[in-house]
Formats: structure tokens, C-alpha cells, sequence
């Protein structure tokens, strides 16, 4: 940073003891100030946002868990029954040998979750002196939003570092704070591991920006690399898509390497950091294939002279097949009727980027500086190569590996939030950052002043810091009495036929009776009553996915004494099924779950509209509708016990071994 080292021939400057003038400690320490004042207003916004859309303080408890909705509820259930075990020796034993998420098998959850974070925070609650005035789920969602704060300081360093400036740190927070619909969506899935993991990857990139800065000392270049493997570390232990991230920046740095932007050492280096963490991490789950199987591993050591294929061929890998599926159908190359895939394209948030998110990324004033960023810093690397191409040892055009880094970056995963709408997350957070450092570097306004030949240190400066101080005008002016009307509205969770079944389940249920359901309404039966669930939102393994699509037979068009038998086999003694998916409404055609099942079934899909000539029709009705008439087959086979306006729970009849032999084959 060249605000932190010691300015030549500057006057009036008295430098410190340490070489430092104390004009440059004053501004190090307003920086630090103004970056840590930022993220703690984040964490505080949306802690403030979550708190006044449910009333969270003062609704009960079961409303509160019922709030942490499909995968989130899962996650959260195994921190509180961390909380509930005897010892922490014990709830670590249960968890190894897990025998409620999945019915009739035991399953090693720290294997097949990313859940060391639920762990840490159960362990950590119990050891602090807490527990008189915090409640668990404070404690927990607390440390979530927290972590925001962890965010914008590493975004605030990020474009800090690549502009020598802080007001481009605080520039960033601010355009992050305002732009919280696109940047985040912690307020509302808490537990989300997203939520936990990309804090801890833009400290990664803010570590990796520091790495890669011009003449970085030695022992400046060992610290920061320790930093880059505690982050990349957290990173890949709290999310299970870190491998495919992870691939992308594999991908970076082979770029870089290839325009010759980095040294061989740091080459390595940062290919170690990723290695070795995937490696613990690895071990931490219990050598979970998946992680040891993955392409970024696989990209590393070809990388590094060794084929690409030997790796992934040897393992066999089934446990992210249904993710290459997905890739593979969404651009064409796969055949459309797979369940597992169509259940991820058929999904808002694994669509294509909708246009009006950059509607609102313009109405921040964040939309023009990045792309204008973004256009002239790649002309700008486009001339780099021309020269280097060419030998030209005297290069008019250069460009710090740091900036070509964060260029790529910002690329890279851009590119890959246009095509899933989820991966934005990864993108618009490091897009306040490379904006903001287009604002208040001098990169940009070199190449822009140069065209208008005044381009002299004083121009430099005054434009450096006049631009951002008017643009965080305007931004105050312009939105801060927005954001003061929207921390003031007040909602109020409301959702009482969910919080009726709950409660019917934990009073009128054994405690190890088994439920089947939807994925989504499985984890909440799971965190709110503790019953045993035949599957879960958690897709990856292969073995779940199978029995998620049998046991989804409920929706599709399947006699009673199939789904029956289905169900039986899983070990199911209550199924619940929703109105909202039997008759869903908010797919088009093609993408509601029933037509998912008629089409994965063979069957001609329901309502007026085209059908592939293959599909024929069903021989049966479709189960989540014949079952309400209650007559036979399916009285003989299902005994209703409880319904309200959203829900239909019924109890399956064990048949005994005659009537079994008499159905027999």
C-alpha cells in the first residue's frame, strides 16, 4: 500500500520512530475507524431488518425455528442438538452416527455436511459465560450477522489496497450497504452456508490482494499467506460448493501465470493454500470423496503436470453427479427429463441473472464507475499483452498483478453469476470493491487524463478525492432517509397452520416415529419436533437423491399400493402433504414438481399444453388428490389423523404378513 510507506522528499511530513510520517499513521487509523464503523452498521442494519420483518424478540419459540425455512432449518437443528446433548462427547457421537435425518440408515453428518460451524458455536455457547442473558438462537444468528461485518472490512481492505486510498474503502461499504437486495440475503437465510463462507472468501481475496502487491517483503509475503490459509480454511469448511469456487480462482491464477503476471513461488504458493485446505478440510469430513474427487484438484495437479482425468476416473464419483447433470442440461448437453437436474433448472435462483439487477445496481450509482472500470482496465491488460507479445522491453502500458488479479476476478465471476443467479452472491460484493477502487485509483484516471493531456499530480489528486467524497454526497443525500424508513417498518411473522402441525407432531407423535414430505417441510419437522425424516434438502449423495424421488411418488400419478410399498420401504409411519404442491400454481408448466415426476414417470403432464410423443398417460390418479377421497384402496392403506388448510397428514397401515402374501407377486 503506498499510503502506508514512507513518501521521499514529502515536506512537512515528520516521519515517525518507524519510518512512518505521522500524516500517514493518521490516515491508516481514520481508515481503520471508518472500515470497522461500516461493517459494524452493516451487521447492525440487518440485524435491525431480521428483528422488525419477523418481531423475532417476542414471538415463540417454535415460530422462531419455524422461521429458519428448508435448509436452514436442517443446519440450525444440529446446532441445537448439540446444545441438548448430555456432554459435547456426545452430541459429537450422535452426530457421527446419525440415525434420524436419513430413516433406516446411520450416517456420519460431519462427513456429509458442512456443519463444523453449528459445532464450534454449540461448544463455544456452552463454555461462555453466556447463558443467563443470551439465548441459543441470539447467539447464533448473532455471530451470522457478525460476520457481515467481516465482509465489508474485507472489501473495504480489498479496494483500500488497490487504491491507495480508503475512501474507496468506505465507498465500497457504502455501495455494499445500499445494494444489500443484491450483495446479501442473510437476514432472511440465516443459516444458509453461503451466509457463513463468503465473508470468509472476500477475506481471502483482500489476503490474495495484499500477496500479490509490488515489492512486498518477504516477511510481509509469509504473514499474508498465513492469512490467505486460515481464510481459505473457514472458507471451505462451512460450504460444500467451496470446490467449485475455488475451481474458478484455480483458473485466475493459471491466467495469470500464463500472461506472466505472477512469479513461479507465488504461482505455487497460492496453488498450495488450496490444495492443502481442501486436503484438511478432506480429513475434517471424514475423507468425503467429493472434496477429494473435485475438478479444482483435479485442474491443480494437471496444472502441475499431471493429466487431468486420472484423478475423478479413479474415484468414481456419484456424490456431485447431479450438479454436472445440472451444468450439462442448462447449456443443452443433457437431456432435460432428469429429475435431480430439473429440480435446479426449474429454480428462480439457478436461472440466468435478471436484467432489472442491474437496474438497481444503476440506481446506486454502482453500475457506471464498475463498468467503466471494468472497460478501460481491460484495454488497458489488452495493451499489457500486445507489448509483452511483441518484447517490447520499454512498455507504456503496465499493470500490477494485484489489479490484473481482481480484474480476472471480477470477470470470472461475473461471468458466472449471468449464467446462475445464485453465484451473484459471489460477484456484486467484490463489485463495490473493484468500482470503487476505479474511483479513487489511479489506473483509470491516468489513462483518462492522459487522453486529455492534464494529466499532472495535481489533477490526479484533486479528482481522486473530490469524485468519492460527492458520490458518498449524493449517496447519503439520495438514500440514507430511505434506509431510516425501511429499518422503521415493522412486520410480524405469521404463519399458524405451519406452527399447528408442528405442534400436532410433537404432541401426538412417538418421538422416533418417521416422517416422509416434502424436503423443504422435512428440516422444519426436524429442528421444531426432532422426528425422523426419510430425506432432506441436503441433495448431495446420490443414494438420497433416489430415495428423494421415490418418496416423491406422493405427487405423481402412482397407485396406493405403490406409493405404499414405496413408503414402506423407508420405513415411513406419517406422510404430510401440501396443498401448495399438489396443486402448485407458482411453476409454469413443465416446471411444477408433479410435472417434474409425470415427466421423469413417462406420463403426460397435466393441463392444456404440448407433450413429447413418447409420454403416455398415466393407469393411476394422481396420489396427493385420490388419497383425500378416502375411499378404497387408499383407505385400506392410509388412515388420515390431522389436517388444517395447508396441510394433509396421514398414518400408513402396517399390513400384515397374510395380506402381504396374498398381495405377493
Amino acid at each position: 500500500m503506498t499510503a502506508l510507506r514512507q513518501r521521499k522528499g514529502s515536506r512537512g511530513k515528520d516521519p515517525g520512530p518507524s519510518g512512518f510520517s505521522w500524516w500517514t499513521i493518521l490516515c491508516v487509523m481514520t481508515g481503520s475507524i471508518v472500515g470497522i464503523s461500516l461493517g459494524l452498521l452493516c451487521c447492525i442494519y440487518v440485524a435491525t431488518l431480521h428483528e422488525n420483518d419477523l418481531w423475532f424478540s417476542n414471538i415463540k419459540e417454535v415460530e422462531r425455528e419455524i422461521s429458519f425455512r428448508t435448509e436452514c432449518g436442517l443446519y440450525y437443528s444440529y446446532y441445537k442438538q448439540m446444545l441438548k446433548a448430555p456432554s459435547i462427547q456426545q452430541g459429537l457421537y450422535e452426530l457421527i452416527h446419525d440415525n434420524t435425518t436419513e430413516s433406516k440408515r446411520t450416517i456420519n453428518i460431519l462427513q456429509r455436511m458442512n456443519i463444523y460451524q453449528e459445532v464450534f458455536l454449540s461448544i463455544l455457547y456452552r463454555i461462555l459465560p453466556i447463558q443467563t442473558y443470551l439465548e441459543p438462537i441470539y447467539f447464533y444468528i448473532y455471530t451470522v450477522f457478525a460476520l457481515q461485518t467481516v465482509y465489508v472490512i474485507a472489501l473495504f481492505i480489498t479496494s483500500w489496497l488497490l487504491s491507495d486510498s480508503w475512501l474507496a474503502g468506505a465507498l465500497s461499504g457504502v455501495w455494499y450497504i445500499l445494494n444489500r437486495v443484491d450483495t446479501t440475503r442473510v437476514e432472511f437465510t440465516i443459516s444458509l452456508r453461503e451466509n457463513w463462507s463468503i465473508p470468509f472468501f472476500a477475506l481471502q481475496v483482500a489476503a490474495i490482494t495484499c500477496y500479490l502487491r509490488p515489492q512486498l517483503k518477504p516477511i510481509h509475503q509469509r504473514v499474508v499467506l498465513w492469512l490467505v490459509f486460515v481464510s481459505t480454511f473457514c472458507f471451505c469448511l462451512t460450504w460444500q460448493f467451496n470446490q467449485f469456487v475455488l475451481l474458478v480462482q484455480a483458473l485466475i491464477i493459471f491466467t495469470l501465470d500464463c500472461l506472466d503476471f505472477l512469479t513461479a513461488e507465488q504461482v505455487v504458493s497460492l496453488y498450495l493454500m488450496q490444495v492443502l485446505n481442501l486436503l484438511l478440510v478432506w480429513l475434517l469430513q471424514f475423507c468425503n470423496s467429493m472434496i477429494l474427487g473435485s475438478l479444482v484438484l483435479s485442474f491443480i495437479v494437471s496444472a502441475l503436470f499431471i493429466k487431468h482425468f486420472q484423478v475423478s476416473k479413479i474415484l468414481q464419483l456419484k456424490s456431485d453427479e447431479h450438479i454436472f447433470k445440472f451444468i450439462k442440461a442448462k447449456f443443452g448437453f443433457g437431456a432435460t427429463r432428469d429429475f435431480d437436474a430439473s429440480l435446479y433448472l426449474c429454480e428462480e435462483a439457478f436461472g440466468l441473472l435478471p436484467l432489472d439487477t442491474f437496474e438497481r445496481l444503476a440506481g446506486t450509482v454502482l453500475l457506471y464507475p464498475y463498468l467503466c472500470t471494468l472497460s478501460v482496465s481491460a484495454v488497458a491488460l489488452f495493451f499489457v499483452l500486445f507489448s509483452y507479445q511483441n518484447h517490447r522491453k520499454d512498455r507504456t502500458f503496465r499493470m500490477r498483478p494485484d489489479v490484473a488479479y481482481n480484474l480476472l476476478h471480477t470477470v470470472f465471476f461475473g461471468l458466472l453469476a449471468f449464467s446462475t443467479m445464485r453465484m451473484k452472491y459471489l460477484w456484486t460484493g467484490h463489485m463495490c470493491a473493484f468500482a470503487a477502487f476505479g474511483v479513487c485509483g489511479k489506473e483509470v484516471w491516468s489513462l483518462y487524463l492522459r487522453v486529455l493531456h492534464c494529466n499532472t499530480k495535481t489533477t490526479m489528486r484533486l479528482i481522486r478525492y473530490s469524485v468519492p467524497i460527492v458520490i458518498l454526497a449524493f449517496l447519503y443525500y439520495k438514500f440514507w432517509p430511505r434506509l431510516m424508513e425501511e429499518i422503521s417498518e415493522l412486520r410480524e411473522f405469521y404463519d399458524p397452520d405451519t406452527v399447528e402441525l408442528m405442534e400436532w407432531i410433537r404432541l401426538k407423535t412417538p418421538k422416533r416415529a418417521v416422517f416422509a414430505g416434502s424436503m423443504q417441510l422435512l428440516a422444519g419437522i426436524k429442528l421444531c419436533t426432532g422426528r425422523v425424516l426419510t430425506n432432506h434438502p441436503h441433495y448431495e449423495d446420490q443414494a438420497l437423491r433416489e430415495r428423494t424421488r421415490q418418496v416423491y411418488q406422493i405427487y405423481a400419478r402412482q397407485s396406493a399400493e405403490e406409493v405404499h410399498k414405496v413408503l414402506c420401504s423407508v420405513g415411513v409411519d406419517y406422510i404430510v402433504l401440501e396443498d401448495s404442491i399438489c396443486y402448485e400454481r407458482r411453476h409454469s408448466r413443465g416446471c411444477r414438481l408433479r410435472d417434474l415426476l409425470d415427466l421423469a414417470n413417462g406420463h403426460i403432464m397435466d393441463g392444456p399444453g404440448e407433450n413429447e410423443p413418447d409420454l403416455i398417460p398415466a393407469t393411476h390418479p394422481r396420489f396427493c388428490e385420490a388419497i383425500k377421497t378416502d375411499m378404497p384402496p387408499y383407505s385400506t392403506l392410509f388412515t388420515p389423523v390431522f389436517k388444517n388448510k395447508t396441510f394433509h397428514v396421514y398414518k400408513l397401515k402396517k399390513l400384515k404378513k397374510k395380506n402381504k402374501a396374498e398381495n405377493g407377486p
